[in-house]
């Protein structure tokens, strides 16, 4: 065998191993969706169960995904990654690059961080949506047993997220044969229900969505929330593609998620047809009697791979809005040694169990819930089209034309899910934007406080070259060894070293101005990381440069640090670091209440020491108060 041939058949193998983890991960929420969306378009908000309801239903859901899924997200926004990158930061990263009036960045960050939480909110409600859609199943099983369904939920949701700190290496492989027996099952399901009412596959055309409007007018736009609940988790075709990459992404839709997601839908429909009374629940009541116990453990297993999914993309956010500098510091652990991308924030998951378990308590049925879902996914989707279509225009150079004809279409399709969504809001959709809103004021206050004291630790500060020169000329006593000061503020005197220098009265023999930058970009390459600047008198300017996707450790930066004509060891070197302690003062900045909350995320920020992993024994903080 060939070269050729031999490296042909390992690209073949690797693409199918990243397909095969595809199935797994990107579509466990969109995935489980069949449980629930076709049901609530007849539910307590939706339309009667007639002949042209059930096929106009159908249609919209079969064009929603065409057009939602299929061209926006997957041939569309797919297109718009970050150096491989996906996700709604990793958008406004992207968007931000290129635009340059500060006025229009900020714009695209807010948009950013507008959609980010959103995606927060819709983290809360999905694991429990989705589960107890599953669990459900044992009403239909035995009505009997109906008040054991919340009770079984929490336990549920209590197991998932108790294996967070363990990781997901052991159990992970079991998701994509889970998920993949799941996409099969919904296709072979939805195949005997099509074969028992064939006419159901007029759904597929068009004319049927749109006489489903005319026939309802307000009400069907209103019912077409149910409708909504179908694309919901569209939005992991993108914030995944790093873990993957577009042509896996896209295969796996194509030709296994899409046929077997659809076929399930049109075979609902067709029980429905035939048996209106069906309705109330089509998803178990299309499973044969003989195969409903083992259908509900299958759907209750997808649901956990569902919502592991979720909770994992909302580590990688909270992650991404951190190292970005919209979150306080906070603790990232690595469940794998093998895989970088599996990460673990005990505090986000505390934060998402305390409030999925008080959604299941609060709502108690799937049926109640959907009310609370949908609204914080679609607008999700618009701050993502926001973004892609500035990407088009500023990073692309799309033509404006071509920008506007595009983004009129999507945003056209997006003002028409908001408005069957809007309604929501009264029932429950306000949860999750209440959620969404919390989060977006947490992250505008703490970029806007750390822009406060970036302002005052500068205009207080020394400016560096001047204060070398006169350590030149009046030397104060040396000791051996290596300082390390760390500083956000490169040109100025760190308080560390000037506090050091005026409390010890000592300096070392070499001594290290040390930067963090965090760019805009998930993975810094290689010779990028780092930049050394010689300074006089021992005095040396030192850069390392991370991507949002990656986890600072600056002892084995330094290790790599030959430029300042010595070897870093550690034994030898000393860090010193400032430990602002914030005060609100009378300048102009934020309202009291904004400082207040300032104040409160830096007291319990994780110290820069331990998520930069400088060792404690090497360590000396000194205090220093800002006021803002």
């Amino acid at each position: 065998m060939s070269h050729g041939a031999q490296d042909e058949k390992a690209s073949n193998k690797r693409l199918l191993a990243l397909c095969f983890g595809v199935i797994g991960v990107v579509y466990g929420d969109i995935g489980t969706s069949p449980l629930y969306a076709f049901r609530e378009a007849f539910g307590q908000h939706g339309v009667t169960v007639a002949r042209e309801n059930v096929l106009g239903v159908l249609s919209l859901i079969f064009w929603s995904l065409i057009t939602v899924v299929s061209i926006k997200y997957a041939t569309f926004i797919l297109r718009a990654d970050n150096k491989g990158e996906g996700g709604v930061m990793a958008l406004m990263a992207l968007a931000q690059r290129g635009v340059r009036r500060v006025r229009a960045r900020w714009l695209v960050m807010v948009i950013g961080l507008f959609g980010s939480s959103l995606f927060f909110g819709d983290a809360v409600v999905t694991p429990a949506i989705s589960v107890l859609s599953a669990v459900e199943g044992i009403e239909v099983l035995a009505p009997s047993l109906e008040h054991y369904v919340v009770p079984i939920t929490v336990l549920i949701l209590l197991g998932i997220f108790a294996i967070q700190k363990h990781g997901t290496s052991r159990v992970g492989p079991l998701f994509a044969p889970i998920t993949l027996i799941w996409f099969l099952t919904l296709g072979t399901l939805g195949i005997f229900g099509i074969l028992h009412e064939p006419s159901v596959l007029q759904a597929l055309i068009p004319h049927h969505a749109i006489m489903f409007f005319v026939h309802n007018g307000k009400l069907g736009i209103f019912a077409m929330g149910a409708v909504v609940l179908s694309i919901t988790g569209a939005e992991a075709l993108y914030s995944d593609m790093g873990h993957f990459g577009k042509r896996p992404i896209r295969l796996v839709w194509f030709f296994l998620v899409l046929p077997c997601l659809m076929l399930n839908y049109l075979g609902q429909g067709a029980l429905v047809l035939s048996d209106p009374s069906t309705a109330v629940n089509p998803f178990y009541k299309l499973v044969p009697a003989a195969l409903l116990i083992p259908m509900i453990i299958l759907a209750t297993m997808a649901t956990i791979v569902a919502s592991q999914a979720v909770i994992s993309g909302t580590f990688s956010m909270a992650r991404q809005a951190v190292q970005l500098g919209y979150l306080p510091r906070m603790q990232i652990l690595h469940t794998s040694k093998e895989q970088i991308g599996q990460i673990y924030l005990p505090w986000v998951n505390r934060i998402l169990l305390v409030l999925t378990i008080a959604v299941v308590l609060g709502f108690r049925s799937s049926e109640n819930l959907v009310t609370a879902y949908g609204l914080a996914v679609v607008g999700t989707m618009l701050m993502n089209t926001l973004l892609v279509v500035i990407v088009a225009r500023r990073i692309w150079h799309w033509h404006a034309l071509r920008v506007a004809a595009v983004g009129l279409i999507f945003l056209g399709v997006d003002a028409v899910l908001l408005t069957s969504v809007a309604d929501k809001f009264i029932y429950g959709g306000w949860f999750s934007l209440s959620l969404g809103l919390i989060l977006f004021t947490l992250m505008m206050t703490w970029r806007r406080g750390r822009e406060l004291v970036m302002r005052e630790i500068k205009r207080a500060g020394l400016a560096l070259e001047p204060f070398i020169a006169s350590i030149s000329a009046h030397p104060p006593l040396r000791v051996a060894g290596t300082a390390v000061f760390l500083t956000a503020n490169p040109e100025g005197v760190p308080n560390a070293l000037l506090h050091n220098l005026k409390h010890n009265k000592v300096l070392h023999e070499r001594n290290v101005i040390l930067t963090v930058e965090i760019l805009d970009e998930p993975v810094v390459d290689a010779e990028n990381r780092k930049s050394v600047a010689a300074l006089a008198d021992d005095f040396y300017l030192v850069t390392l440069r991370y991507g949002f996707s990656e986890t600072p450790s600056i002892p084995q930066a330094l290790l790599g640090v030959a430029e300042c004509g010595f070897p870093f060891d550690m034994m030898d070197t000393t860090f010193f670091l400032s430990r602002e302690s914030i005060v609100s003062g009378d300048r102009p900045g934020m309202m009291l209440w904004r400082d207040r909350l300032f104040q409160f995320l830096s007291r319990n920020a994780t110290s820069a020491t331990a998520f930069f992993q400088i060792p404690g024994n090497r360590l000396i903080e000194l205090g220093t108060q800002v006021e803002i």
